[in-house]
């Protein structure tokens, strides 16, 4: 019997891997049904960028196409200043991530480790500026940049792309600063390590999955903006960014959605290619934000 009730035991666990249950499958069925719905506008931007004009401007839209050209993306690579665009975006995202990156460590560590007067009123305020719009804050913002003189250069789109990823970045940090055990610090200065070691030897790569997390959505933001870039960068076009290549194909009489869509496309390559680079550190990041 012994012999026959260890033969069915495997069965049984194998069974029930199998077994799914109605919720669960309920489940995935509306994760996959959500995940469709938000690709779809992708999708359709993808289409567009390689369907012929003909088919974009047709009065029965199909979501496939029989007849892909690239004549969409000829015109998206043959402006002269597309390749000014790319590198400007390249430049100021880089240098935001770069410098709020340094920036939020150092202030979630202050906030964290450090005992001082006001310091939950500065929390209050760091959350307090993440809930204003930015809709709210760029006609000052752009008064400020013209009285200092900062318009149409690359300065005034990397200072408040700096500004407005600060408060939620250092949020975030402050949980993964906080799980570190006050006692690694002590034995750290116990072996002869200074402040500085500490902070960029041990409790940097610790903290460093959160940063990468930051980091993403900051480097998201400030590559699709076209806000700022519109309303800082008014006549030297040299200075303009990558979503003003989109005001090219944009013509109020004849737009050219093709170009559009290819522009679109184009733009959103980095953003991937950028994500599946950090996307390891990313679910950790996450993972730990969740758990704290």
């Amino acid at each position: 019997m012994s012999l026959v009730s260890r033969d069915r035991e495997p069965r049984v666990n194998s069974v029930r891997r199998f077994v799914r249950r109605p919720g669960r499958t309920a489940a995935e069925a509306a994760a996959l049904l959500i995940a469709a719905v938000v690709a779809f506008p992708l999708y359709w931007m993808v289409l567009s960028a390689f369907r012929p004009a003909g088919e974009i401007e047709s009065a029965e839209p199909r979501p496939w196409t029989l007849a892909p050209t690239l004549d969409s993306f000829r015109r998206v690579f043959g402006q002269q200043d597309f390749g000014r665009y790319f590198l400007n975006s390249v430049v100021v995202a880089v240098a935001v991530v770069v410098a709020s990156a340094l920036i939020a460590f150092l202030a979630a560590t202050a906030v964290t480790r450090f005992r001082f007067r006001m310091r939950t009123t500065l929390l209050i305020m760091f959350l307090v500026a993440q809930m204003v719009p930015v809709e709210a804050l760029t006609i000052p913002l752009f008064s400020v940049m013209r009285d200092f003189g900062q318009l149409n250069i690359l300065w005034s789109l990397i200072l408040p792309q700096i500004a407005f990823s600060l408060p939620f970045a250092i949020w975030m940090l402050r949980g993964f600063v906080k799980a570190v055990p006050e006692a690694l610090e002590e034995a750290a200065y116990i072996d002869g390590a200074s402040r500085a070691r500490f902070l960029w030897q041990i409790l940097f790569p610790l903290v460093l999955p959160g940063l990468v997390a930051t980091r993403v959505f900051s480097f998201i933001s400030t590559w699709n903006d076209f806000l700022f870039a519109k309303s800082f960068i008014i006549s030297d076009i040299s200075q303009s960014t990558l979503p003003m290549a989109l005001l090219v194909f944009c013509k109020p009489d004849d737009p050219d959605w093709g170009g559009v869509m290819a522009a679109s496309t184009v733009m959103t390559v980095p953003v991937l290619v950028f994500f599946v680079l950090v996307q390891r550190r990313l679910v950790s990041g996450l993972g730990g934000a969740v758990k704290d």
